[in-house]
């Protein structure tokens, strides 16, 4: 192949629709759990996440509920991929290997969220969110009916395997994915450019700017305990027994919805047991049979 100005364009033009193309086909599984937010700065914060607003009967003047109550900030972070094109395998027409290539760039810019989303989701057990505790902790601080604070918790501990029981159902889901650029494909593919001429390679890349972060731990309850009957119902009762400030109910797990149990593959089987047979080991109904939605995330392990 002659390298000049109409052949890089057209190889450009195929590389970008096979990225493109791999890019909206490739599925994900981040949306599950995560609300995405538009982002318009290096970084937002998500005072509002220390108040869930709630109806209220009007005597006398109206009560303003203050969304001003924390002050958790993601900051966006930037993030690339590029690869190189060899001049020499452009010369000699030997391209076919850079199809699948650019159709596995598409996939890694498909799953940039997960990347993010799904070990925040492990971490949560040792990483702060808005009200300044572990995001699954124990003594979450919450104001009880005589205004008095108590503590609340959203996990039961534990040193196994980590699941969690999420409800995904409400407009803003446990986690955050904060969206700044959602990235575009970009090429330094001049015959003169520098990387050309000193390693003959024309660059292909993608660069994009987001973050995840941490929504209402309300939401999510955090277990490293045996994934069984006993467990499983000690994270529904934590769920739906979850209170507002004042005591008001959140109404999680409400209005039946169902739960999304998220486990790692190591926890397949558990999982699959607990909430898909009809009956238990011992042959009696279960209980729990279809209670929830069962969600295996290779990327937790």
């Amino acid at each position: 192949m002659i390298i000049n100005r109409q052949n890089l364009d057209q190889l450009r033009v195929g590389f970008k629709t096979a990225f493109q193309n791999q890019l909206e086909a490739t599925g994900s599984l981040y949306g599950r759990v995560a609300t995405t937010v538009p982002s318009t700065a290096k970084s937002e914060t998500y005072g509002w996440l220390g108040k869930i607003p709630s109806v209220r009967e009007w005597l006398g003047a109206r009560v303003v509920q203050a969304l001003n109550e924390a002050s958790y900030s993601i900051k966006n972070k930037t993030y690339e991929l590029t690869v190189g094109v060899d001049r020499e395998d452009i010369e000699d027409d030997s391209l076919g290997i850079y199809t699948p290539i650019f159709q596995s760039f598409g996939e890694s810019v498909a799953a940039w969220p997960d990347q993010l989303i799904w070990p925040l989701l492990a971490a949560g057990f040792a990483t702060n969110c808005y009200d300044g505790q572990f995001f699954f902790d124990t003594d979450h601080p919450v104001l009880a009916a005589d205004g008095s604070v108590t503590q609340v918790a959203n996990t039961d501990g534990g040193s196994g395997a980590a699941w969690f029981l999420l409800d995904v159902s409400k407009v803003l889901k446990p986690l955050i994915w904060q969206l700044r650029k959602s990235g575009q494909f970009v090429a330094l593919d001049n015959p003169t450019d520098e990387n050309v001429f000193h390693k003959k390679e024309f660059l292909y890349g993608w660069d994009g700017r987001g973050n995840a972060g941490y929504g209402f731990w309300q939401y999510a309850w955090g277990s490293k305990q045996t994934l069984d009957k006993a467990h499983y119902a000690a994270a529904r009762a934590g769920l739906m027994g979850m209170k507002g400030d004042f005591g008001r109910p959140l109404n999680v797990l409400a209005n039946g919805s169902k739960p999304l149990l998220v486990v790692p593959s190591t926890l397949e089987g558990a999982a699959l047991s607990l909430i898909n047979a009809q009956k238990d080991s011992s042959g009696a109904d279960n209980i729990y049979y279809n209670t929830a939605e069962v969600l295996v995330c290779t990327w937790l392990g």
